[in-house]
């Protein structure tokens, strides 16, 4: 075990990820170092270059202007290139389409403006100087003087490029201002950097350009040399970084994490044994002066409150522990005070009766009752309190009991129920009330006389027929207002009807989606078997409800009764004599 607790922490080690989190940010952060350093520099040593060439083109003009007349040379060129047609042009490169300048290069002007620009090419770190004028009408570039010694190279008097429009007018439009370059990707050259001066006439007119290259790998070897350069002395502080902060880190976070570990894993240990050892995590000597002292800190506090909170939860367990025997006690008392043995009177045969309750809580409000007031007076009775536990379950107590003792005085159910209110409202201390539903059956006759205290509605049943809502008379709730008196109703109930009495906990059984459960879903549970027995209309609508509410929780308490009247044989309801049988 404790090899496998190692192994774990070797395998989690902070050291190592701290370690490796802090080489690899370092050679990030290098990294991001060298490369914005040969960005700056590039763009640096590329003003550079541009500046130099744009300065050695205007050396390059100004030179060209004072040594001969290179406008009026510049002038006669463009005259002839102008004056050529389509298929004159497409000769370019060949000595046909030289042969149309002769003369050109042969002229003083010519030898001289070579020999000047080939002196600046050799005392100048660039590629090619050269004079040629732009062309607006063919987009091209076309050379004037061109004094590259490589005949194969040179480019001879009236001979052109093509290049961008945009090229093109940045130079032909440019306002003076600034310098005059472009940087573009030609066909022939690759990446090139050409700066320009114009020449111009008396007037101010642009005859020709006096143009300085330079290509990028010039540029290009002076970037490498200074990558090489920064790279080393980026990898020699990044080092260094790298070892300062990992001893850095070692020091203030991962030892003393460790150690804030070891002594976790020591109190577990005792925990387990049942040494009663404290003052673990108050021993530890960390002052880092940060998170860690103060991890260090809470969980000393937290070692001392857990130490409270065992004394504390444990009294509280022996407490929750006797409450809950207590509720349990409760719970069957409950269960005992409500009729519970089914069939409750098997030897009377003129009725089957069934009814059930099921809390919400361990002990509920609700209750139902069924009793024989005398040899053919059965008394039945539904009932709902306010609020649902403990306190409900005590009130339901004296409410069934009041009610049972008020009908057995003989009295019919209006009388009883307003008895009822009286006995409640007199010390009502705890402002709780109940709704009651209370019905007296004459069993040889059928006749039903009940009263309603603010009751559901029951649902009655004709024999071969079906359930439905009987709309009795309503009055206020017992408990509330002294002094109130209730109505009474009469049904006559023929062999084969069905009563059904619940609570509120049926109709407002509530699912997930906040839906209630409604009459409309209970009258068809209670249709779903009319002929069924009691016990199995009950068992039906239990159903129904239990897969309309699916995994919600049950907030109210669920009762039900079902009545089925069979008549007394011999009675009129028979229209015989067998009164014996």
């Amino acid at each position: 075990m404790d090899k496998q607790i190692s192994d774990k922490r070797k395998y989690r080690s902070l050291t190592k990820r701290t370690t490796r989190a802090t080489v690899i940010g370092c050679i990030i952060l290098g990294l991001v170092a060298e490369i914005i350093g040969l960005g700056l520099y590039a763009v640096a040593i590329t003003g550079q270059y541009v500046r130099h060439a744009s300065d050695l083109s205007r050396y390059a003009a100004m030179s060209a202007r004072h040594a001969v007349d290179t406008v009026g040379f510049a002038d006669e060129l463009m005259t002839v290139y102008r004056g050529l047609d389509e298929t004159e042009l497409a000769l370019n490169g060949t000595e046909e389409y030289r042969s149309l300048f002769a003369g050109f290069s042969e002229r003083s002007e010519y030898v001289t403006l070579t020999h000047l620009l080939d002196t600046f090419i050799q005392t100048d770190d660039v590629d090619d100087v050269y004079i040629a004028m732009y062309d607006r009408d063919t987009c091209a570039m076309v050379y004037i003087v061109d004094p590259n010694p490589d005949n194969e190279e040179r480019l001879y008097p009236g001979e052109w490029e093509s290049v961008t429009e945009e090229g093109m007018i940045k130079f032909l439009d440019w306002n003076g201002e600034g310098m005059l370059y472009d940087i573009d990707r030609t066909l022939k050259y690759g990446w090139l950097c050409t700066a320009g001066t114009p020449i111009k006439d008396s007037q101010g007119r642009v005859c020709a350009f006096a143009l300085v290259d330079v290509a990028p790998g010039n540029i290009g070897e002076t970037l490498a040399l200074f990558a090489l350069q920064t790279g080393i002395g980026v990898v020699i502080v990044t080092a260094l970084i790298a070892v300062f902060q990992i001893r850095h880190m070692r020091k203030t976070v991962v030892m003393p994490i460790n150690a804030i570990a070891d002594t976790a894993a020591q109190y577990v240990l005792d925990k387990q044994s049942g040494a009663d050892v404290t003052g673990h995590f108050g021993s530890l000597d960390i002052h880092t002066g940060d998170e860690v002292e103060n991890l260090a800190d809470i969980m000393s506090d937290m070692e001392h409150d857990l130490a409270e909170y065992e004394t504390r939860i444990t009294k509280i367990t022996a407490e929750k522990e006797r409450i809950g025997a207590e509720l349990r006690m409760a719970t069957a008392i409950q269960q005992g005070m409500l009729p519970h043995i089914f069939p409750p009177f098997p030897d009377r045969k003129e009725f089957d009766l069934y009814a059930s309750m099921s809390p919400a809580r361990e002990v509920g409000g609700d209750f139902y009752d069924f009793f024989f007031i005398d040899d053919d007076h059965l008394g039945l009775v539904m009932a709902d309190v306010s609020g649902n536990g403990v306190p409900a379950a005590l009130f339901m107590m004296v409410s069934k009991v009041i009610v049972q003792s008020c009908a057995m005085l003989g009295k019919s159910a209006g009388e009883t129920l307003t008895k009822t209110n009286e006995a409640i409202c007199s010390n009502n201390q705890s402002e709780m009330f109940v709704t009651v539903w209370l019905g007296i059956l004459e069993i040889s006759t059928g006749k039903l006389t009940a009263a309603n205290a603010g009751h559901e509605f029951p649902a009655i049943e004709r024999a071969n027929g079906r359930f439905e809502h009987l709309e009795d008379e309503h009055g206020f709730v017992i408990g509330s207002i002294p002094g109130m008196k209730y109505n009474e109703y009469e049904i006559v109930l023929s062999p084969g009807d069905k009563l059904f009495l619940y609570t509120d906990g049926v109709t407002e059984a509530t699912n997930t989606e906040e839906e209630l459960f409604g009459e409309e879903n209970m009258l068809e549970a209670l249709n779903t078997e009319p002929d069924a027995s009691p016990e199995k209309i009950l068992e039906n609508v239990r159903s129904a409800v239990n897969r309309f509410v699916k995994d919600a929780e049950q907030f109210d308490d669920l009762t039900m009764m079902c009545l089925e009247y069979k008549g007394r044989k011999g009675s009129s309801l028979y229209g015989n004599a067998d009164e014996g049988a």
